[in-house]
């Protein structure tokens, strides 16, 4: 039998220590089917006794399970980190006609990008080039340089050292467990070990995340019953207060029935790069720049100018305004009075 160096200092716990210390292995196990008998034994006397039959429905072979707790256990002692990225550049590629776009943009922490255009226009496409890191290899041909160098295959690939966090406008949970449930479980990834500790940390997201949306829900409710607005204000609060991720993409915030304000504070207020593709004015004037896209190309970077600064305390009345009228229809109220626009 094959066993890793990692498991063999890990040999010192017994198999139900480690699963009650590290819930990514518990969760592996799991993942395997493997039975939770004989667990007084130390790990490479219990994987012996695995018979090969239940190695065979698991799908690995002991040697494979030994060396995937190795690298749950060095994870769990030294979590992976995206680190802090000082500047993301953007070198232009081209539009659906092939011609080239005139563009270098540079951002740092704090930066808010809008993203404008027409549906179609190639705005998800843009969002989709920043979070792969691009590197001439996606249809536009762009460049995405981190710190002034392209990245390495490590930041570009690795999916614990992701750089870039991206909300999409469908997102849709496919595990059936409780919002403080799976927030924990992403706590626990990011090193926050202490199950206590994980579970404020959850109880934290939670209580930002319906500060942003209309629908208050529990932290039991199960991931899968949440509407679409709840369920893009829990991943932004916990991109907000959880991800390590240093850049923040996300594809119409406005869709989904949220304070879209506040979101964007959260956000800004951890010194990421946020990049939002658009059709809001109140998003797109809060901005420091704006990318208009027009056939698949960037056509335009317009800087947020101070006259426009100066309308969005107008369009935030008007918005609020609304915000009003909605949550009254919402708790069955009429609107009968004439309504004076601020």
């Amino acid at each position: 039998m094959s066993t890793s160096a990692a498991a063999m200092r890990a040999s010192g716990a017994n198999v139900a220590q480690l699963l009650a210390r590290h819930a990514g292995i518990a969760d592996f196990f799991a993942s395997l089917g493997l039975p939770h008998t004989d667990t007084a034994l130390p790990l490479a006397d219990w994987l012996a006794r695995l018979p090969d039959e239940t190695l065979l429905d698991a799908g690995m072979a002991r040697g494979q399970i030994s060396a995937h707790v190795e690298r749950l256990l060095r994870d769990a002692a030294q979590p992976p980190a995206p680190g802090r990225v000082a500047r993301l550049t953007l070198l232009g590629g081209q539009d659906k006609r092939g011609r080239r776009e005139d563009c270098a943009l540079t951002l740092a922490p704090g930066d808010i990008v809008c993203v404008v255009g027409p549906t179609g226009a190639g705005k998800s496409r843009l969002l989709a080039d920043v979070e792969c890191l691009a590197q001439g290899d996606t249809p536009t041909g762009r460049c995405i340089l981190v710190d002034d160098a392209p990245p390495d295959e490590a930041r570009r690939f690795a999916p614990d050292k992701k750089l870039v966090t991206q909300l999409s406008q469908n997102m849709n949970f496919v595990v059936d467990m409780g919002a403080r449930e799976l927030i924990a479980m992403h706590a626990g990834c990011r090193g926050i070990a202490a199950p206590e500790a994980a579970a404020e940390m959850a109880d934290r997201v939670i209580a930002c995340a319906n500060e942003l949306t209309g629908e208050k829900f529990a932290p039991e409710v199960s991931v899968t019953q949440l509407s679409g607005g709840q369920t893009r204000a829990l991943m932004i609060a916990d991109a907000a207060l959880l991800s390590a991720s240093p850049v923040v993409l996300i594809d119409e915030i406005e869709n989904a029935g949220i304070d879209r304000r506040r979101a964007l504070e959260l956000l800004t207020g951890g010194e990421k790069i946020v990049l939002i593709s658009t059709h809001d004015p109140l998003l797109a004037l809060r901005g420091r720049l704006r990318l208009v896209i027009r056939n698949g190309g960037i056509h335009d970077v317009l800087e947020t100018s101070a006259e426009e600064r100066a309308n969005l305390a107008r369009i935030e009345a008007i918005d609020a305004l609304l915000m009003g009228l909605r949550e009254r229809l919402r708790s069955g109220e009429r609107i009968e009075e004439a309504i004076a626009c601020p």
